[in-house]
């Protein structure tokens, strides 16, 4: 709750869970923390005792009121707004809206419940809510593997008169490598957490494995376009995608082609990086999968030799001698040669491979590249007097996103860099308890989406991981 009020000079605020912050006019701002932002209880789509145990936790170590405040409001918000949980078939089934929008990214909604894993193995509702949304995206792949948003259901939507082959179940069909690869990762986190392997007995995971690799090759190009195009009546270029929909060229080189970023944006030069990066890795688990549990040594084969084919060709095509950075990762190439030197916020980005463990944080090109992404020389890199960070062609200049503010800190190893991301997150919130899409570099009051059930979930995430490593003082000095 936030209150504005003209005092007389010199008086102060000193109750516990109050901020009092006074401006030139005199009027001083009190800022009450200690109501949470939460829906109320019966209004919470789903409630995991684990999850709130751990907030009650986290609350009692954390002394800045603030901090605190936005933690509770934010890590649960995945929980208590976009989860829906059920029974279908004798079987959990979880369908995961985004926020505002109601329809389940295959990328948001594995990112969303991530963070939740580490506590799914002593809260078997939590358990089953997130093997539910493991078979949701499993059964989305095997309905499409090109589609990165679902419906609940054959509803149909906004986007059904898309110039691609679109169908009911589909919210939406820009191909993007992130939307084969979050499901992996989840299932392989709930795997290793739970030692749940029941995941991968059922027949939907084979299936959609077998369709993850056969998207994936037919991406490459080798042999002709592929099956997929898109094109979208738009005035928004980055909506759709030139030359009939099948983009621009690209020269067969073992990389795998993506129409469209994590952004929902349409690449430029279609091999994308940070995505190839996760598909490597993405591979590599799937292949740990099918040799552990599933006994099957030769699709495993398939994924660990097409995992090692895009790892040559990364190294061969994406790394750019920049003048001033030295050896960097660039964003989009074509194997021809061509590349564009940039990062996007969206994760998978250049600046989050680390936090994605598809790249080491010590690896000294991705370092470099960590440095050049944080700077003016990155095109969509935006610094002004309410903060600084990278943004996108999304929602365009001068707009930057929270996340990758987070990105930041998740894959920094300096305590003052840090501190400083965490106080530029706590003071562009506009005084609301969660974090935005993105604000404006000037003027955090100017910003997009109220209710983005990622980003809120992943400032959660972030809180909780420098409190587990030891980084409590350096919160608390904030």
């Amino acid at each position: 709750m936030i209150t504005s009020v003209l005092i007389a000079g010199g008086q102060k605020v000193a109750a516990a869970g109050y901020i009092m912050e006074r401006d030139n006019t005199n009027v001083v701002t009190i800022a009450d923390y200690t109501q949470t932002n939460r829906p109320a209880k019966s209004e919470r789509l789903f409630e995991s005792k684990a999850i709130e145990k751990e907030i009650l936790r986290i609350k009692k170590l954390l002394t800045n009121p603030k901090l605190a405040w936005m933690f509770e409001n934010c890590f649960p918000n995945t929980l208590d707004t976009t989860v829906h949980y059920r029974a279908v078939d004798g079987d959990d089934d979880t369908f995961v809206y985004t926020g505002d929008i109601h329809a389940m990214w295959l990328r948001d909604s594995g990112a969303q419940v991530w963070p939740y894993v580490q506590f799914a193995k002593n809260d078997e509702a939590l358990r089953k809510m997130i093997r539910g949304v493991i078979f949701r995206q499993f059964k989305c792949i095997n309905i499409d593997p090109y589609a990165n948003a679902f419906n609940d259901g054959p509803v149909g939507g906004d986007w059904q008169k898309d110039l691609t082959k679109m169908i009911p179940e589909l919210h939406e069909r820009k191909w993007e490598i992130d939307s084969l690869c979050y499901p992996v990762r989840l299932a392989y986190y709930y795997w290793k957490v739970t030692g749940d392997s029941s995941i991968f007995k059922d027949e939907k995971w084979l299936q959609a494995i077998q369709n993850v690799l056969k998207t994936f090759k037919e991406q490459q190009r080798t042999e002709n376009l592929g099956p997929y195009k898109f094109q979208r009546v738009t005035a928004v270029s980055t909506d759709t995608q030139p030359n009939s929909g099948w983009g621009n060229p690209v020269k067969p080189v073992g990389l795998i082609a993506s129409a469209f970023r994590p952004s929902d944006d349409a690449t430029i030069l279609q091999f994308l990086v940070p995505s190839n990066f996760f598909a490597v890795s993405s591979l590599k688990k799937a292949s740990e999968i099918l040799v552990k549990v599933n006994k099957n040594t030769a699709l495993a084969k398939e994924c660990t030799d097409l995992a090692q084919e895009v790892e040559i060709a990364l190294q061969q095509y994406a790394i750019n001698n920049h003048p001033k950075y030295g050896k960097i990762y660039a964003y989009e190439v074509d194997g021809y040669g061509n590349q564009l030197i940039m990062d996007d916020a969206n994760v998978p980005s250049l600046l989050a491979m680390a936090y994605l463990e598809n790249v080491d944080v010590n690896d000294p090109i991705y370092q470099n590249t960590r440095r050049f992404v944080w700077s003016e020389d990155n095109p969509y890199f935006f610094k002004g007097k309410a903060g600084e960070g990278i943004g996108g062609p999304h929602i365009g200049y001068d707009m930057v996103w929270p996340m990758s503010i987070m990105m930041k800190t998740f894959t920094s190893q300096n305590d003052e860099e840090i501190k400083t991301c965490i106080r530029m997150l706590l003071e562009t919130d506009n005084n609301m308890g969660f974090i935005h899409e993105s604000f404006h570099k000037d003027d955090a009051s100017k910003f997009t989406r109220e209710w983005f059930a990622w980003q809120n979930t992943l400032f959660g995430e972030l809180i909780l991981k420098l409190v587990n490593n030891g980084k409590i003082d350096l919160l608390n000095s904030l």
